[in-house]
């Protein structure tokens, strides 16, 4: 897509990146959730800044404009953001036996099936060989689930409920190899 570039996301980023979020969040997940469910999954999504800390987490822009975002992190937590009702584990992952976490992606609602999801997640994988990583999980919403086949993830486990309060909302936990 002409105009396209990316970088490491910074601090000063993250009221874009909160309000892309908040963008994808509301439309994107319309198909699959329930105005109740999008609520709710308010507690198990959005941005955990150590990726932003870890320099682990990218944003992708279009003229300067944020249209895309998402990481991937060497620590345990597989998803959840800052606010989340999510238990995070900031635990160091084992390249040799433990597959890196693919985290917080999110496209522009303006900007989806035009290669912002599929550059996320080569940059997120690059950047997880790079660093010994032989395999990457992550826990994918439905609205994503289809990107992700796309891109070579298989479903490991389907989960129904997300987060430990409010309705229900549900998730595939997915995995590729890297080789």
């Amino acid at each position: 897509m002409p105009g396209l570039t990316y970088r490491l996301a910074t601090e000063a980023d993250i009221p874009a990146i909160s309000a892309l979020m908040d963008r994808a969040i509301d439309s994107l997940q319309r198909p699959y959730l329930s105005p109740a469910e999008i609520a709710a999954s308010r507690l198990s999504m959005g941005l955990d800044t150590q990726l932003i800390a870890d320099r682990t987490y990218f944003l992708v822009e279009q003229d300067e404009v944020p249209v895309g975002c998402g990481g991937w992190s060497y620590r345990a937590t597989l998803y959840g953001g800052d606010q989340s009702a999510v238990r995070r584990d900031a635990r160091t992952l084992d390249p040799a036996t433990d597959a890196a976490r693919i985290r917080a992606m999110y496209t522009c609602p303006s900007h989806t099936r035009r290669g912002v999801g599929r550059l996320v997640l080569a940059l997120c994988e690059d950047a997880a060989r790079a660093a010994g990583f032989r395999r990457v999980e992550m826990m994918a919403t439905l609205a994503g689930e289809p990107l992700y086949l796309a891109c070579g993830y298989r479903a490991i486990e389907r989960v129904q409920k997300m987060a430990d309060t409010g309705p229900p909302v549900p998730g595939v936990r997915m995995g590729k190899d890297l080789a």
